[in-house]
């Protein structure tokens, strides 16, 4: 099913487009819903199992000469994951975390382009690595990754939030029940390794290449002050996605009191509010540990806003990587609530046999965005 079939627009009092910032939720903008609420999305999936020796082929490595931990990590990733070398394209751009749209279009965009055209090899992932810059322009722009897995979708970016500005924007791999393959969605998932440290981005690799499938647990941590509007829409996916998981014969906790509270032991899964809580504690945040292969989406607007030790602002999903999540989602400026990767689908893919990136696509309802996914694409602890 087409992803415009499946996103409805809802323009109403009832639901409102939200910050996920920590705002009362009233703002009167337009609010994307998610599909079919009275008929699950977790419908049973079959995810044919690609032959693994081919999956390095598929994926396209970017490394940034100019930064030293970005040729690590690149080198790193290449070693293990086998990459072709006509699969590495090696580019040379500023190293801060905003680039200028100009600078993104020769220096990135360009090169990326003519790499996946001469190599032999069809490419279904981008992976970037600490140093590229994140962001375009300034800090309440579009994501880098975003705009790059989007190259061959003649789409504009969401401009103002209007209905016809963010269907345009919808993304064709949300919700999908088939594997990946951009010939067939016209685009990219494009993930990177990052961290605060280069340790803590050569983990996201080791974290993938350790991942076994557990049978959880998965935690779920929903918030007193997100009860209404599309806030409740999202706890209630919380609720969905923990019952599906339950189903599966998946060990899963959903924390349903008005603290925030950390798991007393490392997860597969873990979705929060993060800073958006009205009880979120720091100290609480900083005990959430993970197993290897473990996903995260917290629903923080701007949770990837850096990944440089900062002080102040909302909760980071930095602060994760450092914890050994080996992956998960955030944004790089406001997002809104329409744009949050949806915890129901994200796990239930994950779990079928779908590798890291086409979970965490399959869960997002728009591209070309603000969105941010950190980790190895290939990742696929649960491959029938």
């Amino acid at each position: 099913m087409k992803a415009l079939t499946i996103i409805a627009i809802v323009l109403s009092t009832a639901g409102l487009l939200t910050a996920c910032g920590p705002t009362d939720g009233s703002k009167p903008l337009a609010y994307l819903d998610r599909p079919g609420t009275s008929s699950p999305s977790t419908e049973p999936v079959i995810a044919p199992q690609r032959d693994p020796s081919t999956d390095s082929t598929q994926v396209l490595l970017v490394i940034n000469s100019a930064s030293a931990a970005s040729r690590e990590i690149g080198a790193y990733y290449r070693s293990k994951r086998k990459i072709p070398k006509e699969n590495v394209v090696i580019i040379n751009v500023s190293t801060t975390e905003n680039i200028a749209t100009h600078e993104y279009n020769s220096g990135i965009k360009t090169p990326v382009q003519e790499a996946i055209k001469n190599t032999k090899n069809p490419i279904n992932y981008i992976v970037l690595t600490d140093g590229i810059p994140i962001r375009l322009d300034n800090d309440n722009g579009y994501s880098v990754d975003g705009h790059l897995a989007t190259m061959k979708l003649n789409i504009p970016a969401i401009t103002e939030l209007k209905q016809e500005n963010i269907q345009r924007s919808a993304n064709p791999y949300y919700g999908a029940t088939t594997r990946f393959t951009s010939a067939k969605y016209n685009m990219y998932l494009v993930t990177r390794l990052i961290g605060y440290t280069t340790e803590d981005a050569l983990k996201l690799i080791d974290n993938s290449l350790a991942a076994t499938p557990a049978k959880g647990p998965f935690f779920f941590d929903q918030a007193g002050n997100r009860k209404t509007s599309s806030y409740g829409m999202l706890q209630s996916l919380m609720e969905r996605s923990a019952q599906s998981l339950a189903q599966k014969g998946f060990t899963t906790t959903l924390e349903t009191t008005d603290t925030f509270t950390a798991p007393t032991e490392p997860v597969m899964g873990y979705v929060s509010w993060g800073s958006n809580d009205g009880a979120f504690k720091p100290e609480e945040y900083k005990k959430v540990k993970f197993l290897p292969g473990a996903l995260s989406e917290t629903f923080v607007s701007t949770s990837g806003r850096t990944f440089k030790p900062t002080v102040g602002g909302q909760s980071l999903i930095v602060e994760l990587i450092a914890q050994g999540v080996t992956g998960v989602k955030g944004y790089v400026s406001e997002p809104y609530t329409f744009a949050l990767a949806q915890p129901d689908i994200l796990f239930d893919r994950y779990v079928q046999g779908f590798n890291l990136a086409e979970s965490f696509y399959a869960a997002s309802p728009v591209v070309k965005w603000k969105d941010i996914v950190v980790g190895d694409p290939l990742c696929n602890p649960y491959a029938r």
